[in-house]
């Protein structure tokens, strides 16, 4: 496959991971109790409610929802990088970053779903990643019709 010149989605979701990793580890600190107060809580916006130490719904299982965000957009991250290293990866970035940011998506979509209806609180950090997350999965949409016309010309 042919790599289009004009890839640019591709290095703003590069970027926009970093972006995700240094919030997904903020919000890990402060799960796992080294961080204190991120944000003092108000009628919506309560950190701690959300993904505090003790926030029921802050892991899945075992596993901090913030560790999962932040595996998530290393894996983004590193689906770029390594896109310039490996060329039969990129035939294929295409797919596997609409899928990978889909991915992100909908589970952001549910936790998001899960702050307004169930804790009836928000995090403002998690609304920034969900938010993230969104232009990321756009932007995969994007580079994979450009990729697609480009093919067709």
């Amino acid at each position: 496959m042919m790599r289009i010149e004009n890839d640019w989605q591709i290095k703003i979701i590069q970027l926009l991971s970093v972006v995700g990793i240094v919030i997904a580890y903020f919000l890990y600190l402060y799960h796992e109790g080294s961080l204190i107060g991120v944000c003092t809580p108000s009628s919506w916006d309560d950190c701690g409610q959300v993904s505090g130490p003790g926030a029921p719904y802050a892991s899945v299982g075992p596993i901090p929802v913030a560790l999962i965000g932040m595996i998530g957009y290393i894996a983004i991250f590193g689906l770029t990088w390594l896109r310039d290293w490996l060329p039969l990866l990129d035939e294929y970035v295409p797919e596997l970053m609409l899928g990978m940011t889909g991915l992100a998506f909908l589970f952001s979509l549910w936790l998001t779903v899960l702050e307004i209806f169930v804790i009836h609180a928000v995090c403002r950090y998690c609304v920034i990643s969900a938010t993230i997350v969104t232009v990321m999965f756009v932007l995969s949409i994007s580079y994979l019709r450009s990729v697609n016309h480009s093919a067709d010309a």
